[in-house]
């Protein structure tokens, strides 16, 4: 599972920014719009993916050194 975690966190990070260097590199052309969506947008929606993959990594990362997968918050 935490390998999964890991490819999917880093896969959907690294389309979130490939998402915003197509929507910086249009805008620096001189376009407002790519496939009918303002570039603004399209760069949120990529910001947000990045923040998406992210947050797998985050969970992956928590997960390790956990016996069995449950984690006590005092020791014992």
């Amino acid at each position: 599972m935490e390998a999964l975690l890991l490819w999917l966190g880093r896969a959907v990070g690294g389309g979130g920014l490939l998402v915003c260097i197509v929507a910086m590199a249009t805008r620096l052309t001189g376009n407002h719009y790519l496939g009918g969506f303002e570039l603004l947008t399209v760069l949120q929606g990529g910001m947000a993916t990045l923040v998406a993959g992210c947050f797998l990594l985050l969970v992956a990362l928590s997960g390790r050194g956990r016996s069995g997968g449950m984690s006590g918050s005092r020791d014992q």
